[in-house]
């Protein structure tokens, strides 16, 4: 089973926590995921995927022109319709709007005919509501990514678990 993490990055933590997320995925047996900037998708590996996650920084409290440019401009050409979709976001400040950007991403692939996907509070601690946000150490320097490394890579492996229910692969 593929699933696929596309994110947009400009200071390499959104990377990271794209990263984190795939290997949650491959934890599960028999799941092949991989990770891809959002410029350099590879667009055979998306369209046979069952599920793909997006995510990007907050850019002014919203997702970056790249990562809404792409989704745009992609999503019809790479089949994500009946997809599973997820998303997550990284931020710079502790309210810097994370949550918006998820909730963003996951309207766009609703509109584009996937199915979102959202542990909430099912699986206990973490909870994870719509998706994981990491707060880099760019400002707060009492935050950092290395601190939400397990949220990311827990969804990740939730995720995974999820798709590989729904598709049976």
């Amino acid at each position: 089973m593929r699933l696929a993490v596309i994110y947009d990055s400009k200071t390499g933590n959104t990377q990271k926590a794209a990263e984190w997320i795939a290997e949650g995925m491959n934890e599960v047996e028999g799941t092949e995921a991989a990770v891809f900037a959002v410029g350099e998708v590879d667009a055979d590996f998306v369209k046979d995927s069952v599920g793909v996650v997006a995510g990007c920084p907050s850019y002014g409290a919203l997702m970056t022109p790249n990562m809404r440019n792409w989704l745009f401009a992609e999503a019809g050409k790479l089949g994500l319709a009946g997809k599973l979709g997820g998303a997550f976001a990284t931020e710079q400040y502790s309210h810097g709007g994370g949550e918006l950007i998820i909730q963003s991403i996951i309207t766009n692939e609703m509109v584009f005919g996937m199915l979102c996907y959202s542990g909430g509070g099912s699986y206990g601690h973490p909870v994870i509501h719509l998706g994981p946000v990491g707060i880099n150490d760019n400002v707060e320097k009492y935050n950092g990514m290395e601190n939400y490394r397990d949220n990311f890579r827990i969804y990740g492996n939730r995720f995974a678990s999820k798709a590989k229910e729904l598709f049976g692969e």
